[in-house]
């Protein structure tokens, strides 16, 4: 089948009607294969032996097949956004919103969900006593606090301790004590839910991410910076290598015969783990986790993805991937996208107000850009210096000077940048969640319309003829607009592009990147399936 290239004008809010066939495209190609996840994290065996996992992003639950690896939704969107999930003494399950500050609960599979909490940003992890039946909960990374959950929702949550490191992937002991990892202080702790007492148990650890307890009461815990899986000893502090897996691992689980479950947030992966010989067993995964911007060499032969749990390189040829950054596992900040320098590549993470500069020659760090406000997008400019858009403030940013810590702002006014790329012309051009394709000239600081009424554009790529190549993933299409004439044609439609943003995220959820070669053959992620697409001129 071939994807449809239709003609069509610009008249003040431009009408999609179709004018004239032109240039059609292949199919999509598959470049990287798809998998299930967009981000796994927490992990739950449940009363009916069934493995659960969560994903912030995919902003679902799903239900995984241990022997086969099947995949298939428990709970989708929006109340399936999970960043742990526990289950309760008599089979109940409560999981943890993420960015929508909620915790969320059920009874059984045939119960109405229940909304527990509310107002809790960065709510993680959770548990139950088995015992007593509390539920108590955790803020990291947007907050830092521990609560006590009331289950009839009828009480707001009582707060046990602040400020205390980020206490993640927690679970209640035969004790009633809460076990788990402090993230940002290496350290495994138990904390006393009566008064906030907290004891440090082990120290061995550079980014601990969750610990959990077998049947015979061991403590298990996980180094996300490492990818290590280790046996606590709870007296002394001493632990014992289980498993060394890959880095950025998230969370782990322990079924009725002890087996452990470990998931990686950046290969969207699960692995069985025998903690008595420590031989492992994957039971899905994937080589992309959530692919979002593009860059590709200028030879054509390399895209770079920020893969948001990972920077990646995949050969355009084979498909092969090789990991360049993985969040918690390097300096990586969850990367958004990602664009290319002559001797550098600019990383972007909206959700830490990060500015990443690698050498694209021996893949080092060369800079490290903070406290900006939501950046979307960053380009390299002629005289070297970095324009970023802001998607929080609505402007572009001028970054000069030694590792860019000269600031300036460039414009402003903005409607929420989405993507930008410098044209072969020098100018530069962005989409905008306000509908608008918009050309900035950094010499004169001129903004100019070029398109409007767009629906949420997001990715933007330059066409060998000068044209530009916008994505539409709401409407599932990549538009190609003259920016000259105004003419615009829909270049392929029905694409496997517009997963729906979850509670708490921007409008565009995770913006879909593309890239176009010498050639005129355009890359595109895919935010539904996570793989890899390329469209090739007929």
């Amino acid at each position: 089948m071939t994807l449809r290239l239709r003609t069509l004008t610009l008249a003040g809010l431009f009408s999609l009607a179709p004018l004239a066939l032109a240039t059609n495209y292949s199919a999509p190609e598959q470049i990287v294969a798809p998998s299930p996840f967009k981000g796994v994290h927490g992990l739950a065996i449940d009363k009916q032996g069934r493995l659960l996992a969560g994903s912030v992003v995919g902003n679902s639950i799903y239900q995984v097949d241990i022997d086969s690896g099947e995949v298939s939704t428990l709970i989708g969107p929006d109340d399936g956004q999970a960043d742990d999930i526990a289950i309760g003494p008599n089979g109940e399950m409560a999981w943890t919103g993420f960015y929508s500050g909620r915790l969320l609960y059920r009874e059984n599979d045939d119960a109405p969900i229940q909304v527990l909490a509310t107002d809790l940003p960065g709510i993680n992890s959770l548990d139950f006593n088995d015992e007593t039946g509390a539920l108590y909960a955790s803020q990291v990374f947007l907050g830092d606090a521990v609560w006590e959950i009331d289950r009839t929702g009828q009480q707001p949550p009582r707060q046990i301790a602040k400020d205390i490191g980020g206490f993640n992937g927690f679970e209640v002991g035969s004790d009633g004590w809460l076990y788990g990892p402090l993230w940002f202080k290496g350290q495994i702790v138990r904390i006393n839910p009566a008064d906030g007492d907290i004891k440090v148990i082990s120290s061995d650890f550079t980014i601990p991410a969750a610990a959990n307890f077998d049947s015979k009461g061991n403590l298990y815990a996980i180094d996300t910076f490492h990818g290590q899986l280790k046996q606590v000893d709870q007296n002394n502090g001493q632990t014992r290598l289980v498993a060394q897996l890959d880095s950025s691992l998230d969370n782990l689980a322990l079924d009725a015969q002890d087996r452990i479950y470990v998931s990686n947030m950046a290969n969207n992966r699960i692995t069985q783990v025998n903690p008595q010989t420590g031989d492992t067993r994957q039971i899905v995964g994937g080589d992309l986790a959530v692919p979002a911007g593009l860059a590709l060499s200028e030879d054509g032969k390399t895209l770079y993805v920020a893969d948001v749990f990972a920077l990646r390189a995949v050969d355009t040829d084979s498909g092969k991937v090789t990991d360049l950054r993985r969040a918690h596992g390097s300096d990586a900040e969850y990367p958004i996208n990602v664009s290319l320098g002559r001797e550098r590549l600019l990383v972007t993470s909206f959700s830490t107000g990060t500015l990443q500069l690698i050498s694209r020659s021996d893949n080092s760090t060369l800079a490290m850009v903070h406290h900006l406000n939501a950046p979307s997008a960053a380009v390299e400019l002629e005289d070297g210096s970095v324009l970023v858009s802001e998607m929080g403030s609505g402007k572009l940013l001028r970054l000069s000077g030694p590792e860019l810590a000269q600031r300036s702002d460039a414009a402003s006014g903005l409607q929420g940048p989405v993507q930008m790329i410098r044209g072969r012309d020098g100018m530069v051009y962005l989409t905008q969640m306000n509908g608008e394709l918009t050309r900035f000239d950094p010499e004169s600081g001129a903004l100019n319309t070029l398109a409007n009424g767009l629906q949420l554009p997001e990715g933007l790529a330059e066409l060998p003829d000068g044209r530009l190549l916008v994505a539409e993933p709401s409407a599932q299409r990549l538009l190609i607009i003259d920016p000259q004439s105004g003419a615009t044609e829909v270049a392929a439609d029905n694409l496997p592009i517009g997963l729906k943003p979850g509670p708490g995220m921007p409008p565009t959820g995770l913006p879909t990147g593309l890239a176009v070669d010498a050639q005129g053959q355009i890359f595109f992620p895919s935010d539904i399936d996570n793989g890899l697409y390329r469209l090739a001129p007929n």
